[in-house]
């Protein structure tokens, strides 16, 4: 089984309720482990619209034959995850797609990917989550995932922890010495009705 992350445009009427319908059906394959999508929320940036998680033993254009031909199936090699319960079924689950400058030395790339790991024993709102590499891949190099019970996990205590400013963010701003991140980035959230990471 291989975990995709799949951007694309939504459907232009009804884009949730026909997310919802698209990822159900996909999911009766029985090459496929999980599937579910949505639009992404407001704040969302450097995506197409919509982003889809996909589990299966197949391609995503076998087992989603309504893919737009422009879509992004972006496949992922995981380096570590950890899966937390959540109460509540409904949770936001946020993506971040990104891409290390080439060149970038194997020590350097580990000291960030142990970083990124690391923030979830500073930040309670991070719950489920997942570090994943993309390689042969042209245009991303890393996905970091995780779930939060709100937006207010995410866009509050996340991005604006101590920790993600101090540790992390050094990797992210060209301003500073060491940046190793390009800045074409896409930060991705949407609703998901259930659990998205360990599926």
């Amino acid at each position: 089984m291989t975990r995709w992350v799949i951007l694309t445009a939504p459907p232009a009427e009804d884009a949730d309720g026909r997310l919802a319908a698209f990822a159900s059906a996909a999911s009766a394959n029985p090459g496929v482990a999980h599937c579910s999508a949505g639009v992404d929320l407001p704040g969302s940036a450097g995506g197409l619209g919509a982003l889809w998680d996909l589990t299966t033993e197949s391609t995503p254009s076998a087992v989603l034959p309504g893919l737009p031909g422009d879509a992004d199936l972006v496949p992922l090699a995981p380096v570590h995850a950890r899966v937390v319960r959540l109460d509540a079924p409904r949770r936001v689950k946020r993506t971040l797609l990104l891409t290390v400058r080439e060149g970038t030395s194997p020590d350097t790339v580990s000291r960030f990917e142990s970083d990124l790991m690391a923030m979830p024993a500073h930040i309670p709102a991070i719950r489920s989550w997942s570090l994943s590499r993309v390689p042969g891949y042209a245009r991303w190099t890393h996905v970091w995932e995780q779930e939060f019970a709100d937006p207010d996990g995410l866009n509050g205590d996340y991005l604006l922890h101590p920790y993600h400013w101090t540790h992390v963010d050094r990797w992210f701003d060209a301003e500073i010495p060491g940046s190793i991140v390009d800045p074409a980035i896409a930060h991705l959230y949407r609703w998901a009705d259930g659990p998205v990471l360990g599926n």
